[in-house]
Parts: structure tokens; C-alpha cells; sequence
């Protein structure tokens, strides 16, 4: 029975440690933005903020620590075009909403996108084995990367 229940707490603390976050790369035909949402668990979030800003953080209820973390994925995800421009993404908010915290960017379409060289290392200087996953929403179709903290910059094809 023991062994039963080592089993249990070391599945239970294998499958925590694994850290994803989700990021979706919108082109809205109607507002013709390329649109940027993040989301993150809130509970990683918390745990992740007390190692980056050195302290305890409550993501939740402190408008300057969800400050702080919006401002941070601003830097830590960046987009550039086929000709590896940099696509200067502006921030549009962020907000808690139930278990996830999101931050939200965006920018004009630009013209003639071909593809995106895509970088987004959130949360990797914590957490090493963090995968980001990048999905792009394109026409009614979407292509996604998932990104490792190997991984500098990824390109992937929008012509889609």
C-alpha cells in the first residue's frame, strides 16, 4: 500500500512540473490587427513571479504585479516578418480570469506577410523543461509550434 501511494505522489509531482502556456496569433480579417493572446496558469504564474521579481506576488488582486508580468511577456515574445523585421507589438491588456491570467498585444496586419519568425521564452529561466505554444489563426485555419528553451527563434509560414 505504501509503495501504492509513493507511486501516486510521485505521478501527481511529475505531471505538476510540467509547465506549458498557450499564445495564439490571430489575423482578424474584420479589425485587420494580428491579434496576440497569452495564457498562463495562474498557480505557475505565482510560483514563477516570486523567482523573477525576488518576492512574494499576488497576480490575482495587485494591479502592479500583473503590471509587471504583462510588461515581461512584452519582452520575452517577439515576432518577426519573413525578412526578419522586428513586428513591434503594442500591449493591450491583460486580465485574470479564473484560473488563467492572460496579457493581450496586438499590431495592424502587416503587408505581404509570408511568414513569422516566432520567439517566446516566458517563464524558461524558471523552468527549463517550460514549453510555450504558439498557435497561429489564419483564415479558419491554424498552425502551431511549440517552443522549448532550446529553441531561439521559429519560423513558420503564414500564406495560409
Amino acid at each position: 500500500m505504501l509503495t501504492l501511494i509513493m507511486a501516486i505522489i510521485s505521478f501527481h509531482s511529475a505531471a505538476h512540473q510540467q509547465k506549458e502556456a498557450y499564445t495564439t496569433v490571430l489575423f482578424n480579417e474584420r479589425t485587420a490587427n494580428l491579434e496576440v493572446s497569452h495564457r498562463f496558469y495562474i498557480h505557475d504564474t505565482e510560483h514563477a513571479l516570486a523567482h523573477l521579481f525576488k518576492g512574494k506576488a499576488d497576480i490575482i488582486s495587485d494591479q502592479q504585479t500583473q503590471q509587471r508580468f504583462a510588461d515581461y511577456i512584452q519582452q520575452k515574445f517577439r515576432l518577426l516578418n519573413q525578412d526578419k523585421q522586428l513586428l513591434e507589438l503594442g500591449s493591450v491588456g491583460f486580465e485574470v480570469e479564473g484560473k488563467f491570467f492572460w496579457v493581450y498585444q496586438e499590431i495592424p496586419q502587416p503587408e505581404n506577410l509570408e511568414a513569422l519568425y516566432i520567439q517566446m521564452q516566458a517563464l524558461q529561466e524558471v523552468w527549463p523543461a517550460q514549453i510555450n505554444q504558439v498557435n497561429v489563426e489564419r483564415n479558419g485555419k491554424t498552425k502551431a509550434v511549440r517552443i522549448n528553451n532550446e529553441d531561439e527563434w521559429l519560423k513558420l509560414p503564414v500564406n495560409f
